[in-house]
């Protein structure tokens, strides 16, 4: 009997709860909480998806572990077939894709994401002003945004940090650089009005709570983990977030669940994506 959960199986069910069975959903590479979460969809509510793994473009592979890196072809191993990259891109032009998962250094109020640069602003960046720092950049992740059907967010590094300059937000009222489109472009047109054929992101799960968003497109706090608060998520947020009227508590995976988990990762890959306070977090499943 699995007495407790971690953190990082409580974001991995998190995340898992946001896919839809029967769609079309791919997820990227470089995070591991996201590859066992789609991995444990398929294992229980979402059993008819069509996973597109990371690096491979696998269809519904079925690995025997998470390997330490995504595009470990170990990762591809029982896939039903394979994608070349211009055909994923294709699939989601023609409105095949379901659901993207997408991360940024930045997240903003409307869902934008940036893994582009950091500098002084968007409009800086706009006008050409030299980037503080280079990120790694989207990956086609700017064409998905705005062709996936849905989009779910997510980070493990929301909480706040302090540096030279003072403390340093993930989640930021602007973001320097938009390089994947949520819900209002940086001129503040609405996406609605944009005429993209997906519909933007609808969750965003971070190591300190669960988000959706409203109907104007804004971030709303939707549940809080057991050992986490709302005044602690305000204070780890460069924005005021709206509320729910209704707050809950985030669910937690059961004892089958974390035992699949577990042992499709026995490496403990997906910890290197959690701070290490965050790696020591538990949660009882015994009350």
């Amino acid at each position: 009997m699995t007495g407790y959960c971690t953190l990082g199986e409580a974001m991995v069910y998190a995340l898992s709860r946001t896919v839809e069975d029967r769609t079309l959903v791919f997820h990227g590479f470089g995070s591991p909480l996201v590859q066992l979460a789609l991995h444990l969809a398929k294992h229980t509510h979402a059993p008819d998806m069509v996973l597109v793994a990371g690096a491979t473009y696998g269809v519904n592979p079925t690995p025997p572990f998470l390997a330490p890196t995504s595009n470990d072809w170990v990762m591809d191993r029982g896939a039903e077939a394979s994608l070349r990259i211009e055909e994923l891109f294709d699939l989601a032009a023609s409105g095949r894709m379901g659901r993207m998962f997408l991360s940024g250094l930045q997240i903003d109020p409307w869902g934008n994401a940036n893994v582009t640069l950091l500098g002084d602003g968007a409009s800086a960046a706009a006008q050409g002003a030299l980037p503080k720092l280079k990120l790694p950049g989207g990956g086609g992740g700017c064409n998905l945004s705005c062709d996936a059907e849905r989009i779910t967010l997510w980070t493990a590094g929301h909480r706040s940090v302090s540096g030279r300059k003072g403390k340093q937000f993930r989640l930021v009222p602007e973001c320097d650089f938009i390089t994947n489109l949520g819900h209002r472009a940086v001129d503040g047109t609405p996406r609605r009005e944009l005429g993209h054929r997906g519909q933007g992101p609808d969750w965003l799960i971070t190591e300190l709570g669960v988000f959706d968003f409203d109907p104007y497109g804004h971030l709303r706090l939707r549940a809080v983990y057991p050992d986490t608060t709302v005044d602690e998520i305000r204070e780890h947020t460069d924005f005021s977030p709206v509320v729910a009227d209704e707050l809950e508590t985030v669910g937690l995976p059961d004892a089958e669940m974390i035992s699949f988990l577990r042992a499709l990762d026995p490496l403990g890959v997906h910890l290197q994506e959690l701070r290490p306070e965050d790696r020591e977090r538990r949660f009882d499943l015994t009350g």
